[in-house]
Formats: C-alpha cells, sequence, structure tokens
C-alpha cells in the first residue's frame, strides 16, 4: 500500500561529499564530467531509471536543460571551499499509481512546488519494478537574476546577513511534506484508489506502530542478494510487533462495536443459527441426519418454502436485499469520502485566504499603475511589480495550497461557491456525522444479510443432500462381458 516518505539532503563541499555533478550523474544514470574537480563520473550502467528531466523556472538560461551545462554551472559559481551546492528532495511514489502516473506526478510536485518558487529541479524517477518507485529531485541553491545570472544567497544588512530567498527556512521543511502528502492523497483520490498518506510522524498521529530504521546503501544491497544485516533483523522483529499490535488493535475495535451492538439491541439467536447447528453437530451419522429431516421441513413451511422453487425464490430475495444494501452503503461510502475532502481542503482554503487576499491587494495596485498617465509611470509600476513578486516568492507554498484548495471546491461546490461567504464547515461536520451513524447501520445490516444468506444457502444444500439420500438407489444391471452369463 501507500507509504509516506519524504528526506530532505543538502549537498555541501565542506561535507567532503561528491560534486553536484556526481551526484547528478549517478542519478540519472549519466556520464558526465566536472570541471572543478576535472573528474569524469559514468553510471551508464546503473538500471531502473524510467524518468529524467530539468524543470527551469523563469528567467534560467534554455542551455540548463543539460544536466552537465546546469551542475557545471553551479559548481562554478560557489568559491568557498564548503559551499553548499544543492537540495536534494527524495519522495517515494505510491505503488497503487502506474508509472505514467508517478511520473506526472514527480514532475507536478516538482514545478509547482519548486521551480514556480525560482528554483532548477533535475527530477529523476527510479523504479526497478521491485515495489519501491521513488524519486530523486536534486534542487539549485541560489536564485537566477532578470538577466539569467545566478544570484546571492544573501546580502548584506546592517552586520547581519540577511536570505534573499525564504528556501532554508525551518518551516520549509514542513511546508513540503505536508504539500507532499497532499499531492499523493490527490492523485490517488483522481485515479480511484482508497489509500490516503499522512506526512505526520506516527508518534504525532497518536499511533502505537513502531516505524521501521533506515537500512541505508550497503545494507539494501545486502538484504536484496540474500545476505541478513543486524538493521534488516531489526526491522523484521518491528514488522513482526507492528502486525501484533494491529492484530489487536482489530480486536479491540472489534470487540468494542459488538458490545455497543449487543447494548443498543441485543438479538437472540435466529432459527438460522439453530438449525445449522443441528446439522453440523460433529459425530452425526447419516441416519440422524435424516431423523432430523422433519424439523427442517417444518422450518421451511414456516418460512412458506414449499420446494425448491421457493427455496431459490427466497434465496434469489436475500441476494437482492445484500446488493441493495451494499449499493447503499457505497453511496454513502463516497459522500463520507467527498466530505472528508471538503474539510481537508477547508483547511487549506481558510488558513491561507489572508494571504491571497493580500496577493490580490498587491496584483490590484499594480493594476492601477499600469493604469496611471502621470510622469513617474514606469516607476510605479516597477515598484508594484516588484512587491507582487516579492509576495508571491515568500508565500509561494501557501499561495499554492490555497489555490488547489479553491479549485476543489469550486469544482465540487458548483453554484453554491460564493467566496464572498464562509465556507458551510458546520454543515459539512453535520451531515459528516449523519452519515457515520447511517454507515454504521446499514454496515450492521449488511453483515446481518450476509450471514442470513450464507445460513439460507446452507439449509437449501443441506436439503437437497438429504432428499437426495432419501432417494432409492439406481438399479445395477449386469452386462454380459464375454463369461458365459445367461448361457
Amino acid at each position: 500500500m501507500a507509504n509516506y516518505h519524504l528526506s530532505i539532503k543538502i549537498f555541501s563541499r565542506g561535507k567532503g561529499e561528491a560534486s553536484a555533478v556526481q551526484k547528478a550523474a549517478y542519478r540519472a544514470a549519466e556520464l558526465l564530467t566536472s570541471e572543478y574537480e576535472e573528474e569524469t563520473y559514468d553510471y551508464t550502467h546503473k538500471k531502473g531509471i524510467v524518468h529524467k528531466e530539468i524543470l527551469l523556472p523563469e528567467n534560467a538560461p534554455a542551455a540548463y536543460t543539460d544536466r552537465a551545462i546546469l551542475w557545471n554551472a553551479v559548481e562554478k559559481s560557489e568559491k568557498r571551499k564548503d559551499a553548499q551546492l544543492a537540495r536534494e528532495i527524495e519522495i517515494s511514489l505510491p505503488v497503487e499509481l502506474t508509472q505514467e502516473q508517478n511520473i506526472a506526478l514527480a514532475r507536478k510536485f516538482a514545478q509547482e512546488i519548486f521551480v514556480s518558487a525560482g528554483m532548477c529541479a533535475d527530477v529523476c524517477v527510479h523504479d526497478t519494478g521491485e515495489g519501491n518507485p521513488h524519486a530523486h529531485i536534486m534542487l539549485t541553491l541560489r536564485p537566477i537574476e532578470p538577466d539569467g545570472k545566478w544570484g546571492q544567497k544573501s546580502r548584506q544588512d546592517g552586520k547581519r546577513k540577511v536570505p534573499t530567498v525564504d528556501w532554508n527556512d525551518r518551516n520549509k521543511a514542513e511546508e513540503w511534506r505536508r504539500a507532499w502528502a497532499a499531492y499523493q492523497n490527490t492523485a490517488l483520490r483522481i485515479n480511484g484508489h482508497a489509500a490516503v498518506v499522512d506526512h505526520r510522524s506516527y508518534e504525532r498521529q497518536g499511533s502505537d506502530i513502531v516505524p521501521t530504521v533506515h537500512l541505508g546503501p550497503a545494507a539494501a544491497r545486502m538484504e536484496k542478494r540474500g545476505i541478513r544485516t543486524e538493521r534488516g533483523d531489526q526491522n523484521r522483529e518491528i514488522e513482526i510487533t507492528n502486525k501484533e499490535i494491529r492484530q489487536l488493535q482489530a480486536r479491540m475495535n472489534k470487540l468494542s462495536d459488538w458490545l455497543k451492538t449487543e447494548a443498543a439491541d441485543p438479538t437472540p439467536p435466529t432459527l438460522y443459527d439453530v438449525f445449522v447447528e443441528i446439522l453440523n453437530r460433529p459425530g452425526r451419522s447419516k441416519i440422524t441426519n435424516l431423523q432430523n429431516a422433519a424439523e427442517i421441513l417444518a422450518f421451511l413451511q414456516r418460512n412458506d418454502i414449499a420446494d425448491d422453487a421457493d427455496m431459490d425464490r427466497k434465496v434469489n430475495a436475500m441476494h437482492s436485499r445484500l446488493n441493495a444494501t451494499s449499493n447503499e452503503l457505497n453511496k454513502v461510502g463516497r459522500r463520507i469520502k467527498m466530505l472528508n475532502e471538503h474539510l481537508y481542503q477547508s483547511e487549506f482554503y481558510n488558513e491561507h485566504r489572508p494571504l491571497k487576499r493580500q496577493y490580490d491587494k498587491l496584483y490590484a495596485k499594480y493594476e492601477e499603475a499600469k493604469k496611471d498617465t502621470g510622469l513617474f509611470k514606469e516607476r510605479k509600476v516597477k515598484k508594484a511589480l516588484e512587491a507582487v513578486n516579492d509576495f508571491r516568492e515568500a508565500n509561494h507554498t501557501g499561495l499554492t495550497l490555497y489555490n488547489a484548495a479553491e479549485k476543489h471546491l469550486r469544482e465540487h461546490m458548483q453554484k453554491h461557491y460564493n467566496p464572498k461567504k464562509p465556507l458551510p464547515i458546520s454543515d459539512w461536520k453535520k451531515e459528516l456525522k449523519e452519515k457515520l451513524a447511517k454507515k454504521a447501520t446499514l454496515t450492521r445490516e449488511y453483515d446481518t444479510l450476509k450471514d442470513e444468506t450464507y445460513k439460507i444457502e446452507t439449509i437449501r444444500a443441506s436439503v437437497k443432500t438429504i432428499l437426495h439420500n432419501e432417494e432409492p438407489p439406481p438399479e445395477r444391471t449386469v452386462k454380459n462381458r464375454g463369461y458365459g452369463i445367461g448361457d
């Protein structure tokens, strides 16, 4: 099933790591030469790279679509021996999606979250077919100026340095992790999958599940070759523990539901229960079963079942009721899923709506400046545009999440959507509560119908078996096989 993973790394010379060119060559399985190191790296033998692409923001030179040119330019722009060269976002992709869907998902996430914020993104999707599709997104750290040159990472403000972009803010990591969960869940839902991922840790989710440890490349290769490792054994023990926790939680939930049902509506054993118990008692002989035939027929008469046709009609009627309940249960389930999505998107909508209003005001001032006919029109237009761009860059993630939430609400609420009015969150919560209660009732009805349908089918099979055993055996004849019989 889908699982959540997003890790963030910074590649730096000061850590004694490989150059950005070598990192890019390895992830793309290419042969690249690092001009800074005067070394050539050949990883063309590496398998499993199903897609690789460089996505560029505005102002970036078109030549940067060439992987070697891009990362050599990055290396050249950094003079310090301990310079930070690139950021890498590593994400796991849902196994439920097809390879094409996962590629589109990785591209969309990189384009809308990072490239639109001004970063160059080198996207490589890996899928060896062993159930671990994932993507590496290498990102540049310097902004690109309007003339296509690398900008400064920071500027001097008195005695302190101020970053020119907010890409290294601590809050960004949480925003990106949260956004990746939202992108995955949207893709899974659109493509008809019920799986949902959560960017929060098990602890933050309030779950008792124990997280596994990271194997690392060396241990992963050994485990792949069938060589057991200490970390691999640790993960296997954790998986066993988690399985036991899940089973225990399932039993506790089942017991809790049963207690609630029994307290609300204690139901005595049905005739079906008694009949099936009699027929299935261990050690019963054929004669004993035949002696029970009278009781079986009496039961059938009480239910107006006189023959096989009546029995078939009874079974068909039970199946029709079962299918109708199942369809209603599915309909309620779809509405519950939609209400949950409304509430989920409304959080982003309300949280980032003030940002959108501020952005709209700045953009309106920019439009007004363009209409100005005064002497200082160009200066006013430039200043207003800078304000718009600065605000959009500083609040890129929030604006992106708001736009996605607004799009969802506009599409699904249709004529009921009014940006000037608050969202009907209380109505959604009330309806969700009602639908959940209805789902619980329908689930109990479905389980009861399913159980009774199984029981009546068992009765039908038992009746046919008993009636068949009461029929006289067919006459046996001896054929003349040439042994003198009848001569």
